[in-house]
Protein backbone atom coordinates (compact mmCIF):
# COMPACT_ATOMS: atom_id res chain seq x y z
CA UNK A 1 0.00 0.00 0.00
CA UNK A 2 1.41 4.04 -1.03
CA UNK A 3 1.10 6.23 1.89
CA UNK A 4 2.00 9.98 0.80
CA UNK A 5 3.50 11.44 4.00
CA UNK A 6 5.41 15.00 4.60
CA UNK A 7 8.50 15.05 5.74
CA UNK A 8 11.60 17.74 6.22
CA UNK A 9 13.82 18.06 3.94
CA UNK A 10 16.81 17.22 6.98
CA UNK A 11 14.95 13.99 7.41
CA UNK A 12 15.02 13.15 3.92
CA UNK A 13 18.65 13.78 3.35
CA UNK A 14 19.17 12.11 6.53
CA UNK A 15 17.32 9.00 5.60
CA UNK A 16 19.02 9.01 1.83
CA UNK A 17 22.15 9.21 3.91
CA UNK A 18 21.74 6.20 6.17
CA UNK A 19 20.10 4.03 3.20
CA UNK A 20 23.34 4.85 1.52
CA UNK A 21 25.55 3.98 4.01
CA UNK A 22 23.39 0.64 4.57
CA UNK A 23 23.42 -0.16 0.57
CA UNK A 24 19.81 -0.14 0.37
CA UNK A 25 16.69 2.39 -0.55
CA UNK A 26 15.38 5.26 1.45
CA UNK A 27 12.34 3.68 1.28
CA UNK A 28 13.04 0.67 3.08
CA UNK A 29 15.19 2.90 5.58
CA UNK A 30 11.51 4.23 6.55
CA UNK A 31 9.68 0.84 6.37
CA UNK A 32 12.27 -0.28 9.19
CA UNK A 33 11.52 2.42 11.36
CA UNK A 34 7.99 2.31 11.50
CA UNK A 35 8.34 -1.42 11.99
CA UNK A 36 10.46 -0.73 14.92
CA UNK A 37 8.08 2.03 16.16
CA UNK A 38 5.10 0.01 15.91
CA UNK A 39 7.05 -2.93 17.87
CA UNK A 40 7.58 -0.72 20.46
CA UNK A 41 4.26 1.54 20.65
CA UNK A 42 1.85 -1.56 21.32
CA UNK A 43 -1.36 -0.08 22.52
CA UNK A 44 -1.74 -1.50 25.84
CA UNK A 45 -4.90 -4.18 25.48
CA UNK A 46 -7.96 -3.05 27.39
CA UNK A 47 -7.86 -6.06 29.68
CA UNK A 48 -4.69 -5.56 30.84
CA UNK A 49 -5.55 -3.83 33.62
CA UNK A 50 -8.61 -5.81 34.91
CA UNK A 51 -9.08 -6.50 38.36
CA UNK A 52 -7.20 -5.38 41.41
CA UNK A 53 -6.42 -8.86 42.77
CA UNK A 54 -4.39 -9.65 39.36
CA UNK A 55 -4.70 -12.43 36.88
CA UNK A 56 -5.68 -15.57 37.50
CA UNK A 57 -7.12 -15.20 40.91
CA UNK A 58 -11.21 -15.27 40.71
CA UNK A 59 -12.67 -11.64 42.20
CA UNK A 60 -14.77 -13.65 45.11
CA UNK A 61 -11.98 -16.27 46.35
CA UNK A 62 -9.36 -12.83 46.33
CA UNK A 63 -12.33 -11.01 48.66
CA UNK A 64 -12.54 -13.89 50.78
CA UNK A 65 -8.99 -14.59 51.11
CA UNK A 66 -8.30 -10.88 51.83
CA UNK A 67 -11.62 -10.67 54.59
CA UNK A 68 -9.99 -13.49 56.14
CA UNK A 69 -6.75 -11.98 57.24
CA UNK A 70 -9.02 -9.24 59.45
Amino acid sequence: MRTLIDLPDEALGRLTELGQQRHTSRVAVIREAVALYLATHRPTPPDAAFGAWGAGEDGLAYQERVRAEW
